[in-house]
Order: structure tokens, then C-alpha cells, then sequence
């Protein structure tokens, strides 16, 4: 456990909502050791502590701890639960928050899908206490309930919220310290959205516009820690005159709505100083001619240097999609033994079905493996370049298999195409052993089929016209979920564990030989890292789309994973009912 300040501070606790201007003299203060979350910190976070999004900036989604291992997991029990707010006026699917709470020296720190921050004093071994709960007001009327988590640097929390703010949250008391918009709308009225948790890299809060199949350009932009203000922005899809442009060679200028959204937190090399992320789709998403090249940079692996912005390094994997084969999933940072050379590598699971390696300095391609069970939509990838093998560079659209890919010319005919468009792995937090060196993906295997559709510009300006165009048909099969461990040296597939439904939350690996997922129908399970094989589950009775961790508070580990809304494509759950709570395992004593 690292070394607190020599002085002791205090929390307040809070009975209620509070803001910056709340009334705190009838709280009561509750002693805390406190220590700063600094860059050397989140560098090499100790072992009991669960920092940020993934754990570690390499996105790893791994702990060291191993006092719950194969022998032991059987016999872990539900030690505490506690209700968090954030479940009104959410909709039919709940708030859609895919959120792991973050936890520093004995305290959680969580959100809800409108933003709520609360504090949570996790020291007790049987129960758990608020501290405080910070309600930025979000207004739900014209804001879609939805969060995938928040930070934490030195005495702050930050949070980016449903209606385009970023938040500084004091982490003694809960009361904002700075409060600025940075997601808007664009010139159509389209507005940009938070979809990912921040992460603070080098002393600036890095955050996503994850709109992009809303129509508008995804972005990263970078805010100073201290005062919110913004420092750069860079957009996935090009303007005119810009280097990538050129691959969109429509006359309509539809690079204005062209997608390229950012919905799952990036990872940061310090050595580099890059931080490296996935972009979505190009949009509209299944019209590839109305969008005719390649469409930089969607569907990309982007680097950018975080002190200016600038794009260091990109590598497209589906170039001209037209499956909604996002490629904004988590992204792994780590050094590894290829072929006989050690290679500085980030590797992917792509949701086009393949699972890539990279190289992390330049992003050229030095492996990649089919991982899904069923692909059809390429006949493989080109050994050296790592593009799709039917790729043609002089081509405006792409054909790949034309048995797979819906034109505008097949409006009456379904195209059955593998993985599905929700692909093998989305958006789902992933993990890797850097002990055993496997990586492990979460998500979905199965096929569908769809018809082509013609989209129609509104007038030259960029604008779609939504209600003239034309809209395709589209059905899934083979549904599953899938747990998948891949041998990130030989690209091998592991092991697979099949699940009724897709999964929907992601993936942690322990030091204890286990590896730990959720399922929507309620389901925590534990699983051998190596085999795969189930060595334990438990219902808590509601949907989780949570990612799971684990941390360990004096001699005792735990495991955590938050509720909260459900994904009603292609199952529905009418036998559950959306909460929004914490749930927190641990050994019997």
C-alpha cells in the first residue's frame, strides 16, 4: 500500500445532492489518508488499487492480486450491496451505463448514467457508506442517459457528461471546481456525445465525441487538468485540403457528417508520449457509395502525440465499410517476442473478426488472426500490409466478397455476412496476462444479413436526407456471446466460452489464475485464464453491463461490478427489471 501524506485530511459526509453551492454544516467529517493520484502513480498503480478505466494506461484490464485464485473461487460470496441513483426517465433499455467504479485507498469512486458522481467509503469489510454524491444537473429532457466512467488526478475526479460538459470534481467534498462544454452540436443540428470515460495523460484530461452514427465527425480533444480549458482537438474525418481528404471522393460533402466516433477510452505510452485509440464507422454506415474511398480516418488504430495533437501514426482495418465494423475497441499496449524480435506492440481485437498486432511506434502491421468462429466478409488479410486480401487501391468502393456485401443494387436480395455488425468484439473492455501473455476479448459471434440502401444527400452543402432515403432490411442469426483467450505471441485461439446472449460488459485477468466477466441476464463468472473452463457464477437479479475489477483493502481482496441498463438487441429481457447498483464479492471467512 503506497505511503499517505503525512497530514490527514477530511470528507464530508453528505446526506443528499450536493453542488458547489450546497449548505455541508450538518455533515459529519470522516477521517481519510489521502494521497494524490499523480502521473508516477497511474504509471505503476499499486496492486490493491483500481486507478482508472482499465487499471493500467497500457489498458491491460489486469490485477496481480491473487488471494482469489482457481482453488479458492468457489467460495466467494456477495459481501455488500449499495443502490445508486441515475435510473429515471432512462428509457426502455435503462441508463445504458457500462461503467467500472475506480477505487483508491479504501474508497470507490463511481457514476450513473446522468453523470452522479458519489464517493463511497468501501473500508468496511461488510458494508458501505456515501461520502458524497455530486449531481451536476444534467437535464434529462433532449440528453440520453449513458457513461462508461470517470477519472481520477491528484485531488480531482472528472467527468464528462450526457449534455457536452466536463467536470472537475474536489474529491474531499464534492464540489465542482470547474464546469466547461465541449461537445456541441454540428451545422445540422447533430449533436456530439460523451460515450467513453476520460483519462488523463501527461497533465491533460483526454475526451471523445463518440456521435459519429449520429452524423457528426468523431474527435479527441485534450483539456488542461487544472482549469478545463482546451488544449487541442483533432477530428477523425478530415476537412478539405487536409491529408486523408482525398479518400473521400463524393461531390456531396459528406465528410461533414462522416462518422468516425470515439467510444471506448484510448491508451497512453508514456515513453512515446502517443495516445492510441480506435475510431468507428464511416456514416452513414451502410452505404459505402454514397462515400466512395477509403474514408480516413474511420475504422482506424490512430496514435497522436498528446502535447500537440497531432496524428503520429494511423492503420485502417476495414477500409470503405459498410458492416458497422466500428474499430473503437480497447486497444493493448505491451512489449512482446514476435517471429524472434521484441516488439513494441498494441494489439486489437478487431470487430471485423480479426485480432491484430501492431507495431505501437509506427503502426505498421506485423500480425494479425481470424478469432471469431465465422468470417466471410474477407477471404483473409494480406500477410505484409494487413489489409483485407481483396482490397484494391484503385477501386472507389470496395468489393471484398460480393457474396457478403449489400450494394445499392441488391434491394431485394439479403446478404448474409460473418461476424455480425455488432461484430466479435465491440466496444467491451478486454484484458490482457502480461504473465502468461494472453489476451482476452468479450462480445458477440454470429452472423446477419441485410439489403442495400441507397442514402440520399439533402442538398451539395452535406446535410442527409433521412426521410428520402432509402432504409435496408436487415436480421441476425447464430447469436451468441463469447469469452475469447488468444496467444498474443502466436496469434492461436486459446479457448472459447460460449454464452446464451451476447456480452455486453468486459473483462478482467487476476494473478489467481481466473479471468472475470458479467452477462445482461445477471450472471458474474469466474473462469481458468488458461482453459477457459466456468469455475464459478453468481445471479445478482439483474442486468450487468458493468465491466468487473479487483482490489484488495488491507489483507482482503474483493470484486466489484456495477449494474445498470440493459441492451435489448436481439434478446429481450422482460424478466428483469434495470437497477443501478453496486455489488461487491469477496472469500468467506
Amino acid at each position: 500500500m503506497r505511503q499517505p501524506f503525512p497530514v490527514t485530511r477530511f470528507v464530508i459526509v453528505v446526506l443528499g445532492v450536493i453542488s458547489a453551492s450546497t449548505d455541508n454544516a450538518s455533515a459529519q467529517p470522516v477521517p481519510e489518508e489521502f494521497v494524490p493520484v499523480t502521473d508516477a502513480i497511474l504509471q505503476t498503480p499499486p496492486p490493491e488499487d483500481w486507478l482508472m478505466w482499465r487499471r493500467t494506461l497500457d489498458s491491460w484490464g489486469y490485477s496481480p492480486l491473487s488471494q482469489i485464485n482457481r482453488d479458492n473461487v468457489g467460495n466467494l460470496r456477495m459481501v455488500w450491496a449499495l443502490a445508486l441513483g441515475g435510473m429515471q426517465d432512462t428509457g426502455r433499455n435503462g441508463p445504458e451505463s457500462e461503467v467500472n467504479p475506480l477505487i483508491d485507498n479504501g474508497f470507490m469512486y463511481t457514476t450513473d448514467g446522468w453523470g452522479t458522481v458519489y464517493k463511497i467509503d468501501a473500508r468496511n469489510p461488510d458494508y458501505a457508506n456515501f461520502v458524497w454524491i455530486a449531481d451536476p444537473g444534467v437535464d434529462h429532457e433532449g440528453n440520453t442517459s449513458r457513461s462508461r466512467g470517470i477519472a481520477l488526478w491528484e485531488d480531482k475526479v472528472l467527468a464528462n457528461l450526457p449534455d457536452g460538459r466536463v467536470i472537475a470534481i474536489d474529491r474531499e467534498n464534492g464540489e465542482i471546481l470547474w464546469d466547461v462544454e465541449i461537445a456541441g452540436a454540428n451545422e445540422f443540428g447533430r449533436r456530439e456525445r460523451f460515450l467513453t470515460a476520460p483519462l488523463v495523460a501527461d497533465g491533460k484530461v483526454i475526451v471523445h465525441n463518440g456521435a459519429g452514427d449520429g452524423g457528426t465527425r468523431g474527435w479527441v480533444a485534450a483539456l488542461d487538468v487544472e482549469t478545463g480549458e482546451e488544449l487541442w482537438r483533432w477530428y477523425a474525418v478530415p476537412e478539405p485540403g487536409q491529408p486523408g481528404s482525398e479518400t473521400w471522393k463524393d461531390d456531396h460533402n459528406a465528410w461533414k457528417t462522416g462518422g468516425g466516433g470515439i467510444w471506448q477510452t484510448g491508451a497512453y505510452d508514456p515513453e512515446t508520449n502517443l495516445y492510441i485509440f480506435g475510431t468507428g464507422n464511416p456514416w452513414p454506415a451502410y452505404d459505402a457509395e454514397y462515400r466512395p474511398g477509403d474514408n480516413l480516418y474511420t475504422n482506424c488504430a490512430v496514435a497522436l502525440d498528446v502535447t500537440t495533437g497531432e496524428m503520429a501514426w494511423y492503420f485502417q482495418y476495414t477500409p470503405n465499410d459498410s458492416w458497422d465494423y466500428d474499430e473503437v475497441g480497447v486497444h493493448m499496449l505491451y512489449d512482446i517476442e514476435i517471429d524472434g524480435l521484441m516488439r513494441k506492440a498494441v494489439s486489437h481485437f478487431g470487430r471485423n473478426g480479426f485480432f491484430y498486432t501492431l507495431d505501437r511506434t509506427d503502426g505498421s502491421f506485423i500480425k494479425g488472426n481470424k478469432y471469431v468462429n465465422d468470417l466471410n466478409w474477407t477471404a483473409g488479410l494480406n500477410p505484409v500490409t494487413g489489409m483485407p486480401l481483396e482490397y484494391d487501391p484503385n477501386l472507389d468502393v470496395q468489393i471484398y466478397n460480393p457474396e457478403a456485401r449489400a450494394m445499392r443494387s441488391d434491394r431485394d436480395e439479403m446478404k448474409r455476412t460473418c461476424p455480425t455488425w455488432h461484430g466479435g468484439v465491440a466496444h467491451q473492455p478486454l484484458a490482457y496476462n502480461p504473465v502468461k501473455h494472453i489476451a482476452y476479448g468479450v462480445g458477440t459471434e454470429g452472423c446477419f444479413s441485410q439489403t442495400g440502401a441507397a442514402m440520399v444527400p439533402a442538398s451539395p452543402d452535406g446535410n442527409v436526407d433521412t426521410r428520402a432515403s432509402e432504409r435496408r432490411q436487415y436480421d441476425s442469426d447464430l447469436y451468441y456471446g463469447a469469452l475469447t483467450a488468444v496467444d498474443a505471441v502466436g496469434h492461436t485461439v486459446l479457448g472459447k466460452a460460449v454464452t446464451d446472449i451476447e456480452i455486453r460488459s468486459g473483462v478482467v485477468a487476476t494473478g489467481g489464475g481466473i479471468v472475470f466477466t458479467a452477462l445482461q441476464d445477471g450472471w458474474v463468472i469466474a473462469y481458468n485464464d488458461e482453459t477457459l473452463e466456468e469455475l464459478w457464477r453468481f445471479n445478482v437479479g439483474t442486468p450487468l453491463k458493468g465491466a468487473p475489477v479487483t482490489y484488495s483493502i488491507g489483507p482482503r481482496q474483493y470484486v466489484a461490478v456495477q449494474s445498470s441498463g440493459r441492451h435489448l438487441h436481439p434478446v429481450n429481457y422482460d424478466n428483469l427489471e434495470n437497477s443501478s447498483y453496486l455489488f461487491v464479492f469477496a472469500l468467506n471467512d
